[in-house]
């Protein structure tokens, strides 16, 4: 059933927590790393800026969203609501980059306690446990202080993150 969000966009439909993605984290904090991304996708800096996934200033890799209309069509505020999933586009999907491996977690989370107290959950296991900076899943130590890990996230899943950072290059 569909319910209201927070007005911030903090939360993709997919399950992802916008506050730790590196475009948002870029967008809001840090315009070096913004145009480091931008040359590395090929494209302007305002082509790269996001405002989180329920706004309507999205990073041109989330701009081809195919759950934000599904969702909407199923008439659910996250595709772990609907009732038909999750569908094959969502199980790809989760599978393909490591910021994504709690995405199951994650839904069931939201659905036992609530997408308010979820995004507060989200905000510590993504925070720096030294200087409280939130962090990507990417940001292996803290972009603030350096602590390493950066948060709980990068704790629990470095060694994918690494795997998958060293394939990339």
């Amino acid at each position: 059933m569909k319910k209201t969000i927070l007005s911030e966009n903090q939360s993709s439909v997919c399950g992802l927590f916008c506050r730790a993605c590196t475009a948002y984290i870029a967008t809001h904090e840090d315009p070096d790393r913004l145009a480091y991304m931008a040359r590395s996708f090929g494209c302007s800096t305002q082509d790269m800026e996001c405002l989180g996934c329920r706004s309507e200033k999205l990073a041109i890799h989330c701009r081809a969203c195919v759950f934000k209309a599904c969702a909407q069509k199923h008439n659910v505020d996250f595709c772990g609501d609907c009732p038909q999933g999750p569908c094959e586009n969502l199980k790809r999907f989760q599978t393909e980059k490591p910021h994504r491996i709690e995405l199951w977690e994650d839904h069931k989370r939201i659905r036992e306690v609530g997408h308010v107290k979820w995004h507060a959950e989200k905000m510590e296991h993504y925070a720096c446990p030294q200087c409280g900076t939130i962090n990507s899943a990417y940001d292996l130590a803290c972009r603030k202080c350096k602590t390493e890990p950066s948060c709980a996230y990068v704790g629990l899943h470095g060694d994918s993150i690494r795997e998958y950072v060293k394939n990339r290059k």
